[in-house]
């Protein structure tokens, strides 16, 4: 596996691929790589001739107060684990380079931010977009992996391709969960023994919606009414539990296939995403 971190010598990397007729498989990240995003690099790497992943903990989409100055880095960690998984490229960019002097271009993707951390947190998705926006221009992929854990980043997204033509498939692999449920995060690493206990509560509120719906509940309302109650009664501060299409990201009048249960909880001083399936997609 190589390291780069200048555009450049990304650029020569890439071109020597394609000249060989290659495919172009990419994974971008924040770095502190658990399962999660391992399970990416070998779908890329089962799918494609050449991996690549970035490391980049992106300053535009953490807003003033945020945990961008604390988020986890592990760049040593990550390396091993890119090379363990069968990575090719690690591209690890500097904030300075991605974002020069003078930077004044934003992407709204308008409509699937305007709710869950869109309405939480003003700003982050557009932040987001810009930064893989940066990454495809640079990587130029042919598939691009994503997990499903970050529901509405994917459907964000989604919509970025396909406005702006973007030549990029969008691969979404399924969210990988610990023993106990609770989804694979790099933020899990700022939890108390108490609070991963607490924080539990999360994943068994929402598989507990998915067993309601497959016992023929189709009330997005009920089912939010009694996820944000389990999620109170279990000790968590709970930002939202939202029935969502996950394409569109938008409150659907009946649960049908592809539709969603979203939810932001606050444990002590962490905040987690979760989401379930509520009817798999056709």
């Amino acid at each position: 596996m190589e390291q780069v971190r200048e555009l450049h010598r990304l650029r020569d990397r890439i071109a020597a691929a394609r000249a060989r007729g290659l495919t172009v498989g990419f994974v971008p990240t924040m770095g502190a790589l658990h399962e999660g995003h391992l399970s990416l690099a070998r779908q890329a790497r089962s799918a494609c001739g050449l991996v690549v992943v970035s490391i980049f903990v992106n300053p535009k989409q953490f807003a003033p107060g945020e945990d961008f100055e604390r988020y986890p880095r592990s760049p040593e960690k990550d390396a091993a684990l890119c090379e363990g998984a069968g990575v090719d490229l690690l591209y690890t960019p500097e904030a300075a380079d991605f974002y020069p002097d003078g930077f004044a271009t934003s992407i709204l993707v308008q409509g699937v931010i305007e709710g869950g951390e869109g309405a939480v947190r003003p700003g982050h998705f557009p932040g987001v977009a810009m930064a893989v926006a940066k990454l495809f221009l640079r990587v130029l992929p042919d598939k691009a992996f994503f997990g499903r854990k970050d529901l509405q980043q994917v459907a964000v997204v989604r919509r970025m391709i396909r406005d702006l033509d973007f030549p990029v498939e969008l691969v979404v692999g399924e969210t990988v969960r610990d023993a106990d449920g609770l989804a694979l995060s790099s933020r899990n690493v700022y939890l108390s023994p108490e609070d991963r206990r607490l924080a539990a509560a999360l994943p068994r509120a929402l598989f507990a919606a998915r067993a309601r719906v497959e016992r023929g509940e189709r009330d997005p309302g009920s089912l939010e009414k009694t996820a944000r109650q389990d999620l109170v009664q279990a000790g968590l501060s709970v930002d939202y539990a939202d029935v969502v299409d996950s394409a569109t990201m938008r409150r659907p009048f009946r649960i049908e296939p592809g539709t969603a249960l979203a939810a932001a909880v606050r444990v002590g001083k962490t905040r987690l995403i979760d989401n379930v399936l509520l009817l798999e997609e056709r």
